[in-house]
């Protein structure tokens, strides 16, 4: 069997778990582990023994992950612990969030890795060692059309548990080169660098906590965001610098006739390679990078040929024998797929070209080869990306040289790092500049989710249209790319409604589509710089196929209904505006809910309600009906009961086959006499688990009870889908079983008071 063979079989085995909904059993792994070891024995079977035998590790690395997350009965729960701060504390909006590991308490079972945050805490340094006071929770996110996995990406970092901080004392300062990298981090957080510091640090040390929201969705809607974090491009870059000079050096008789050039050279290479991964946080695609170096300059030293693919494929099988998780990380894939894809253009070609076309070719290669995979990952299309990489590409490929050199210098006197890296700062100013322009002319595009079948078939036309040209049936790939632009989602038929009440925390956002309309009720809550508006509605309204919302209604002012409103008025254009509290709202032409009013699209009925004599804003909730073929849901935004009395004293018809819970379960609403009048089939709430208010109440839970009505909960089932009018029952998208989903039935218990253990 060829190398090449088993370390191709053994890394499909090694990736084989990222797409299994449960793992197997131990028994059943250590069966397959035994037989592979047995099919090592005869050559014709080690392809399988080494699949068989990547699949049992990366079975057994990702149980031993689950194992380690925080037991259910701990879940929310306070605990004094000590541990060490790991990585780089980031600050945004007076929140320290930071991961600490080498865990010691009182209470056996904590994880050995937890992610913190900290409301108003102290400045932190990674490598010292804090004792705190934690309140944790098992690793769980909200689960939405738009696809980024935040409990997927917390496993593969083998985070047992996040949680927050209560009160905490730092036990022993930093002695750890983590802590000089920290330090170092801070240092160039303190120039002023034409306000250009934070992404200085970005290239230097991978810290991209100092990056505005500004600049990720420049990056974003130009497809450069590889370009501001450390990627493989910038460690074989300078290890290809430093190669180079050594090699100059010896062309020009400068370098010493006793110490020979090439040994040196390589050594040089590789060191710098591996101190800027350090440097950078080792992510994956920087392990990805260190590896091909070592084997391209092994290559180098002894003039072994080993070809275009075995350095990319040695790199993969180790990055993922390392952690075989990271391919639970969108990163992962783009990273290896970008390398195969130049491989596939650049390997074999004859003759050489120059440098500007070879960019011209590269950047074609990005495009086209990527676009499948982002389309399957769920993540943003920038039109505009190869023009802007054209540019950014030399520009930052000539910056990151000066940047580590100035910050090298920063330990030298005269101030000649800061002068450097003031320049560097005043190029970096002016490439935003130039990319802000080009996102101007073409945000970023997310398109509606794509069949399987259809997505193979884009990836290989791909792969065909970037063959050599002069290959006759190069035309052919074109046409197996030609369905990705027809891709949309399915609208419902006339007298049908689709309600998607989207995971968005403790807040409140229900998109409504009818087969030519579609309407927003509430648009998710916004913390500070947190906003679920743009992080999670936008992207999922995109998923779903919406382009533009005939309405937008703010049940009212409250941030947790109307804080992401901003970020969809931005995204998406918007029709008409209501609101129950149009005054309160500082948003453009926002019209007064007015009870009473109705109209019809594509068959299906809607009618608002609003209390006029509201005494507060949860009062003047307007109330949303929506009927389809007889089946009918109520959303009732933040009413209390006595608003639900006076509903129930007016001429509109509460009786309804779904009741979204007002107040997200809160105990002033949802009284006995409401519930009894709407004699629903079956209710909703929209909240997060833990929530500090302990929605849903015991005694909504209570009432629901005793009126034999089941409770659907986006903090235990995911964003909720109802198809109106088909008198179904609702789809979570949690229950779409994930080996790494947090699954359990957790909606009626209420979570422990802050006992400390």
């Amino acid at each position: 069997m060829k190398a090449r063979t088993g370390m191709a079989a053994l890394a499909v085995g090694l990736l084989v778990p990222r797409w299994l909904p449960e793992l197997p059993a131990g028994a059943l792994l250590a069966l397959l582990g035994a037989t592979a070891v047995g099919a090592m024995c005869w050559k014709r079977t080690r392809p399988f023994a080494c699949f068989a035998l990547g699949l049992v590790w990366a079975c057994w690395q990702a149980q031993l992950a689950l194992d380690d997350r925080l037991p259910v009965d701990l879940d929310g729960r306070t605990f004094w612990l000590e541990g060490v701060i790991v990585g780089l504390p980031a600050t945004i909006d007076g929140v320290v969030r930071f991961e600490l590991t080498d865990i010691q308490s009182r209470h056996a079972g904590l994880p050995s890795r937890l992610r913190l945050g900290w409301h108003g805490g102290p400045a932190l340094r990674a490598g010292e060692r804090w004792r705190l006071a934690a309140r944790l929770k098992r690793p769980r996110a909200m689960v939405n059309p738009q696809t980024f996995d935040y409990e997927a990406w917390l496993l593969s970092r083998h985070i047992g548990a996040t949680g927050t901080v209560k009160a905490g004392e730092r036990v022993a300062a930093s002695v750890t080169a983590a802590g000089w990298r920290d330090a170092l981090r801070q240092r160039l957080a303190a120039l002023d660098a034409h306000g250009r510091s934070g992404a200085i640090a970005a290239l230097v040390v991978g810290d991209d906590s100092g990056l505005t929201p500004g600049d990720w969705q420049i990056l974003q809607d130009t497809g450069t965001v590889h370009l501001l974090v450390i990627s493989g491009q910038h460690v074989a870059m300078l290890a290809g610098l430093l190669y180079g000079l050594v090699h100059l050096l010896y062309r020009l008789g400068c370098w010493p006739s006793r110490l020979p050039w090439l040994p040196v050279a390589c050594g040089l290479a590789f060191g710098g390679a591996l101190g800027y991964a350090w440097l950078a946080g080792f992510e994956v695609p920087v392990q990805r990078a260190c590896v091909m170096v070592a084997a391209v300059l092994l290559w180098r030293l002894r003039y072994r040929h080993l070809g275009v693919w075995f350095p990319l494929l040695l790199a993969l099988v180790l990055v993922l024998l390392a952690n075989p998780l990271v391919s639970l990380q969108p990163g992962f894939w783009l990273s290896f797929a970008a390398v195969a894809l130049l491989v596939w253009v650049f390997a074999g070609r004859l003759g050489a070209a120059g440098w500007w076309r070879t960019l011209l070719r590269a950047q074609w290669a990005m495009t086209l080869g990527l676009l499948p995979m982002m389309l399957m990952l769920g993540l943003p299309v920038s039109f505009s990306g190869p023009l802007a990489n054209l540019v950014a590409v030399p520009w930052v490929s000539l910056t990151v040289p000066f940047a580590l050199v100035g910050t090298a210098a920063l330990y030298l006197p005269l101030g000649l790092g800061e002068s450097l890296l003031n320049g560097v700062g005043w190029s970096l100013q002016g490439l935003f500049g130039l990319l802000a322009w080009v996102a101007g002319w073409q945000p970023a595009w997310l398109a509606p989710q794509a069949s399987g079948w259809m997505l193979l078939a884009a990836s290989l036309g791909a792969l065909i249209l970037l063959l050599p040209a002069g290959i006759p049936f190069r035309l052919f790939g074109g046409l197996l790319m030609l369905p990705l632009l027809f891709v949309g989602s399915e609208r419902p038929p006339p007298g049908r409604a689709e309600i998607h009440v989207l995971d968005v925390g403790q807040g409140l956002s229900v998109l409504v589509r009818t087969q030519g309309h579609d309407l927003l009720y509430d648009a998710g809550p916004r913390y500070g710089r947190f906003d679920i508006g743009e992080r999670v509605v936008v992207p999922s309204l995109r998923r779903l196929g919406t382009r533009q919302l005939d309405h937008l209604l703010l049940s009212h002012a409250d941030s947790d209904h109307a804080g992401g409103a901003q970020a969809v008025l931005r995204s998406l254009p918007v029709r008409r505006m209501l609101s129950g509290e149009a005054q309160a709202l500082d948003l453009p032409a926002v019209e007064d809910c007015r009870p009473g009013e109705r109209w019809r699209w594509d068959e299906v009925r809607f009618e608002t309600w609003r209390w006029l004599r509201a005494g507060d804003g949860n009062q003047a909730s307007c109330v949303l009906a929506v009927e389809a073929a007889g089946e009918r849901i109520l959303l009732t935004g933040d009413l209390d009961s006595a608003a639900e009395q006076a509903l129930l004293g007016s001429r509109f018809n509460p009786r309804s086959d779904w009741l979204l819970l007002g107040h997200h379960g809160s105990r002033t609403s949802t009284s006995v006499a409401f519930l009894s009048a709407v004699a629903p089939s079956a209710a909703l709430v929209s909240r997060s688990a833990h929530n500090p208010f302990g929605h849903p109440h015991s005694e909504v839970l209570h009432r629901l009870d005793e009126a034999g009505i089941p409770l659907y909960d986006t903090a235990r089932d995911g964003a909720l889908r109802i198809v109106l009018g088909s008198f179904t029952a609702p789809q979570g998208l949690r229950w779409e079983r994930r080996f790494w989903r947090e699954n359990e039935n957790g909606s009626r218990r209420l979570a422990a008071g802050p006992v400390l253990e």
